[in-house]
């Protein structure tokens, strides 16, 4: 199981770490952390040299109730981070989260590999094209509405159903553009109450029958730290116990804040099957 990033085929049957940098001022966790370019390289540089596989570069907070930001102002803070990203680490691999199409066509044409799109493109009727015209890999999450709504929109009469149909829908519109490399995502806490985040991840092995891979993004989330009544900074044993259980149901990607403790899970657990 391969996915093509800028000519490079990245194995994805042993997992891989996807580490986060948030260039945003309210993401959940880390918002305002990295306000400078030597802020920005030196967390690239720590989450590299700790095992980071892909790099996921965001510049519009996806949290639930985030605050609007337009698409010039995301344009314009995608340019600069790329430009000093791929200067000094021209060889790392960019996952750039965004659902606009104008935002991923500029990353992608400076040195992002993978579109990582929360809507899946429903919020961005061209995303997939681009993407397409590309050929970058695309990864698709399960949500409804925007980050604005998405937590209103939390009834389903059979969760797990609703999004295998939903993906099954999703991967034959992406074929259909030509886009060969998808990555599906489940999107823990978009659009679902924490009762339905467990539901997914005691689930989670059934979107193996998808047939592709399967990135899980729990890091540090509220489903953990409200369920264990602590604050997000207590949050690490959770989000190692959860992403432990993750690869053991088959995740391919797990995408964290935390990229060593990430890397040895998949180490302890690599050891396990062999």
């Amino acid at each position: 199981m391969t996915i093509n990033c800028n000519g490079k085929l990245i194995d994805l049957s042993s997992p891989k770490v996807m580490g986060i940098l948030n260039f945003t001022p309210d993401s959940f966790f880390d918002g305002g952390k990295y306000k400078t370019d030597v802020e920005i390289l030196s967390h690239t540089e720590k989450m590299l040299s700790e095992g980071a596989d892909f790099i996921d570069v965001g510049t519009y907070s996806s949290r639930p109730n985030a605050t609007f930001v337009s698409e010039e102002e995301e344009i314009n803070r995608m340019k600069s981070v790329m430009k000093v990203l791929s200067r000094e680490f021209p060889n790392a691999i960019y996952s750039i989260d965004t659902f606009r199409s104008k935002v991923a066509k500029i990353a992608l044409d400076n040195g992002g590999a993978i579109i990582n799109d929360i809507s899946a493109g429903n919020l961005d009727p061209e995303m997939m094209d681009v993407v397409a015209q590309h050929q970058a890999s695309y990864i698709m999450m399960h949500t409804r509405g925007t980050p604005q709504t998405m937590q209103t929109l939390t009834n389903y009469d059979n969760l797990i159903h609703e999004i295998l149909f939903y993906f099954s829908k999703k991967i034959a519109e992406a074929r259909s553009k030509g886009i060969n490399d998808l990555i599906i995502d489940v999107g823990f806490g978009f659009a679902k109450t924490i009762e339905q985040n467990f539901e997914l991840m005691s689930k989670l092995e059934l979107f193996r029958e998808l047939g592709l891979p399967n990135l899980v993004g729990i890091s540090r989330k509220a489903m953990i730290y409200k369920t264990l009544n602590i604050n997000q900074k207590e949050s690490l044993s959770g989000t190692i116990t959860l992403n432990t259980i993750a690869l053991l149901k088959g995740a391919n990607i797990l995408r964290v804040h935390d990229v060593k403790e990430a890397r040895q899970s998949i180490k302890l657990i690599k050891q396990i099957k062999n």
